[in-house]
């Protein structure tokens, strides 16, 4: 059955439905900030969402992503009878799988234009490397994009090897000296999670240099997908 009410827990995944059918999408976290304007009623974070007023919005489903949601919220709400997507996303494939089996199985509507240009665009042969880079996604404690992540594979499908992909950790805290001493060739610093600008990030990078870069072109799998290849794809 082709659903009607729709909660989001996952930004990303609130962008995309929001473009393929605003109508249905009823509810959304307070970090789902795409599109602009998105009005829908918003049931608190990604880690401590609002379950009552989730089940207030009577959804036919809610989607919700391994890592940035809690198995805990997941397990309340079904066991309040309420339908709950768990998407699994770790590469760029992963993601246009996720998105295939969204649209097709989950919430049956049409699958929208962007998403088979970003498998045209991501889903080929990895490109040889052309750099390395460093991703730190938090200060105080510094943590930077480990193995195994989305992040990491689009930036591998952009010719960017992450130095930091074989740690034991997905995100590893580290010291910004041992960022500094880990030989990539730019630091790249995004706008989210944590929100490093021109005068909080780069100051603490002595040898290698940093730049600034749009979180949600490098961590959200979505419709940004398709701009976040014109933004870092090589040439």
């Amino acid at each position: 059955m082709t659903a009607q009410r729709v909660v989001s827990l996952v930004p990303s995944i609130t962008e995309a439905l929001a473009q393929a059918r605003p109508e249905a999408l009823v509810g959304a976290t307070d970090w789902c900030t795409h599109p602009a304007g998105l009005d829908v009623t918003r049931v608190r974070g990604t880690k401590n969402p609002d379950l009552a007023a989730i089940r207030a919005l009577e959804p036919d489903v809610v989607v919700v992503n391994k890592e940035e949601n809690r198995e805990l919220d997941v397990r309340r709400l079904r066991d309040a009878g309420v339908r709950v997507h768990v998407t699994v996303i770790e590469t760029v494939p992963d993601a246009v799988a996720a998105y295939d089996e969204l649209f097709d199985d989950v919430l049956q509507w049409p699958r929208p234009e962007w998403l088979a240009q970003a498998r045209e665009l991501w889903c080929g042969p990895v490109p040889p490397a052309t750099g390395s880079c460093a991703v730190p996604v938090w200060r105080d404690p510094w943590m930077v994009v480990g193995r195994s992540t989305f992040t990491g594979d689009l930036l591998r499908r952009a010719g960017l090897v992450n130095v930091f992909a074989d740690h034991a950790d997905r995100y590893p805290k580290v010291e910004a000296a041992e960022i500094d001493a880990a030989g990539a060739d730019v630091v790249l610093l995004p706008d989210e999670p944590y929100v490093f600008t021109d005068t909080d990030g780069p100051e603490a990078f002595t040898r290698t240099p940093t730049r600034l870069v749009s979180g949600r072109l490098i961590t959200w799998y979505g419709p940004s997908l398709v701009e976040a290849h014109a933004a870092l794809a090589p040439a």
